[in-house]
């Protein structure tokens, strides 16, 4: 394997494992990311698909597909994240776990896209 497939298949299971939580953990995730749920349960529906099993199936529709187009895509979906986030830094307000966040979402998008496309 070279070095690109091993990267791909990282961030293949990194948006796997963070999705995994986000599915699985929603409570956890939601801690994590100053959510409340208002008692309807679809804060915790919403993190569920949006942070979770989103993340999941793209990571595992990635190593599926096998495609640099398919590792791309990940890519996408990460800088997706990263646009959201910086647009809430800019307009609801700056923190440092927003910072983490947004950098995080950032560098994972620019390695995804930058070696697959």
């Amino acid at each position: 394997m070279d070095y690109v497939t091993w990267i791909n298949w990282a961030l293949a299971l990194l948006s796997i494992g963070f999705g995994a939580m986000g599915w699985l953990a929603p409570r956890y995730t939601m801690e994590k990311v100053d959510l409340k749920d208002q008692g309807s349960t679809m804060g915790t529906s919403e993190v569920r698909a949006a942070s979770g099993a989103l993340f999941v199936m793209a990571g595992v529709g990635a190593l599926i597909i096998g495609s640099a187009a398919a590792f791309a895509m990940i890519g996408f979906i990460w800088a997706g994240g990263a646009l959201g986030r910086i647009t809430s830094l800019v307009l609801d307000g700056q923190t440092r776990t927003k910072w983490i966040f947004a950098a995080s979402e950032v560098a994972v998008a620019a390695i995804a896209l930058g070696i697959n496309l």
